[in-house]
């Protein structure tokens, strides 16, 4: 009895740039088991498209015109919690690739990935396995390393009077713009302080310019 052959994985691209398209497209054909059932430009024609072809693994792009790769990837998983999602794209920063794996990327490949490698996270994108490439992964671990950002733990009030010192004005001033005693702004200050681990008012704006806090 003859046995029937293995169905391809389903494969869709959504890139902007058509020459990598083209570039995907000629690599998808070198391997039997896998099949190229789509091509999108962008985000928004992705999630169209997804539904129409209903792809099994999708290369998606991060950085595009009208819907970035993270928005679509967490729209698609959404909808169509059966479809793997890989990332390739030519960026490896921190933001980037927290926020495709937390909209639902199964994988994160930069572009100078080699065609045996792409096929390999297609087939374990298939089977529900994540690949991260090395840049990635590594990316990963120094961001986890970091120290929080300055300012996490104020809270809103501590914002409040902390944008108001960046005005200049002194603890009488804001007491009188937040309706409060010149004490209680005094208090809010010297805590402002303490977090943000300054020893005066001067570091504590500047900091908080540095770091976009306020």
């Amino acid at each position: 009895m003859k046995t029937s052959p293995i169905k391809p994985i389903r494969v869709m691209i959504v890139d902007d740039h058509t020459m990598v398209r083209k570039g995907l497209t000629t690599i998808l054909k070198v391997f039997s088991d896998l099949q190229l059932v789509g091509e999108a430009e962008n985000g928004s024609d992705a999630i169209k498209l997804c539904g129409e072809v209903q792809p099994d693994v999708i290369l998606m792009d991060m950085v595009m015109p009208d819907m970035d790769g993270a928005t679509a990837t967490r729209i698609i998983r959404q909808q169509f919690p059966q479809v793997k999602v890989i990332v390739l794209t030519s960026f490896k920063e921190g933001e980037l690739i927290k926020n495709a794996l937390e909209a639902g990327a199964i994988g994160y490949l930069l572009k100078d990935v080699s065609a045996d490698e792409l096929a390999r996270a297609i087939r374990a994108a298939y089977s529900g396995r994540a690949t991260l490439s090395p840049e990635a992964a590594q990316t990963l671990v120094e961001t986890a390393n970091q120290p929080p950002a300055p300012g996490l733990d104020l809270t809103e009030r501590e914002r409040e009077v902390l944008a108001l010192m960046i005005e200049g004005l002194n603890n009488t001033q804001i007491a009188g713009r937040l309706t409060v005693s010149p004490s209680t702004i005094k208090s809010h200050v010297s805590n402002i302080l303490s977090k943000l681990g300054v020893a005066s008012r001067t570091e504590a704006v500047t900091l908080a310019l540095r770091n976009h806090i306020a």
